[in-house]
């Protein structure tokens, strides 16, 4: 396959490491001598032609920086024929032959859309959320877990002084795992997640009771936004226990902030990886890892996986948790 322009978005939430990404994609299509062109505020800015040519310059020195220069954005006109019709209509007047896509299932159902139309299309993992199911890991969980984690251990200090219970919630959509991560990280008390059916008398109430036993005063409980209100929850604990909890959204914070080596890492590897792939004639791919290894699987398949909390980790944390 003869390529010579690559257009490259992101899409959805922001993740730490799209930046990285984007310079990866950049730098290995010039490395080939292949033209790569950035699509702004993801597929909004493909139906409206919003695009710059990208260079080694416009990427120079943003491994570093959170968020996405490209800027991302949902777009509902994408969502019907109408929208991708003129999305592809912009791929054919500028010539781009492939696009590289970087987001999460959204952006994916995008790519899918796109390659249904003719265009050549690679997927790249990038949410905090690491929701994906044909991949163990996404761009952006690591910061996200490891900003979440320096404020609870912020946050413990304080509550620790106070004798307090501390509700924690955490982002996460409709997903548990940047929770399950963190609160095992930061030896919660009980961590609540949408995956996992909740008792509450038995996840919280009694695990709060246990760590009394053992010597405790102070209760980190960490929710995933997905599992329940934080305020909610720290009603309930008052009514059962009258204990007064303190509640902590932490919010968008999560998604900012500068990647981690391990996200900027990856983020480099998958973009390397998604031009790479495309020079091979193999597209309509998410470029995934399993096992540790960094494979890909068509769009079809991947979106068609489901993805489970570990056991070991509901193993861990009864274990952990004394209960």
């Amino acid at each position: 396959m003869g390529i010579k322009r690559i257009g490259v978005l992101t899409s959805g939430g922001d993740a730490p490491g799209m930046n990285s990404c984007v310079r990866a994609v950049v730098r290995t299509a010039l490395y080939h001598g292949i033209e790569c062109y950035g699509i702004r505020r993801g597929y909004n800015g493909l139906i409206s032609g919003d695009i710059i040519k990208l260079d080694e310059k416009n990427v120079s020195h943003i491994i570093n920086r959170g968020g996405t220069i490209l800027y991302t954005a949902r777009s509902k006109e994408f969502l019907n024929e109408e929208g991708q019709k003129k999305a592809v209509s912009t791929c054919k007047f500028l010539g781009l032959d492939s696009i590289v896509a970087i987001g999460g299932d959204g952006t994916f159902r995008g790519a899918r859309a796109l390659s249904k139309w003719g265009i050549n299309v690679v997927c790249i993992p990038a949410t905090i959320d690491n929701d994906i199911s044909c991949t163990n890991y996404s761009i952006g969980f690591d910061t996200a877990a490891n900003t979440a984690i320096e404020c609870i251990d912020k946050l413990r200090d304080t509550m620790q002084s106070h004798e307090r219970c501390s509700v924690v919630e955490v982002m996460g959509r409709n997903a548990g795992y940047l929770a399950m991560y963190v609160g095992l990280a930061v030896g919660a008390t009980a961590i609540l997640v949408p995956e996992e059916p909740i008792d509450f008398e038995r996840d919280v109430i009694e695990k709060i009771r246990a760590a009394r036993f053992n010597g405790f005063t102070h209760y980190m409980i960490v929710v995933a936004e997905g599992a329940g209100s934080a305020s909610e929850i720290a009603n309930k604990i008052k009514e059962a226990i009258d204990l007064d909890p303190r509640v902590t959204v932490l919010g968008h914070i999560q998604r900012g902030g500068t990647p981690t080596g391990r996200d900027r890492v990856n983020a480099t590897k998958m973009g390397y990886l998604a031009v790479e792939m495309l020079l091979q004639g193999r597209t309509n791919r998410i470029v995934c890892t399993h096992q540790g290894t960094f494979t890909d699987v068509d769009i079809d398949e991947g979106l068609a996986m489901q993805k489970h909390i570990q056991k070991m980790e509901v193993d861990v944390l009864a274990a952990m948790t004394g209960i």
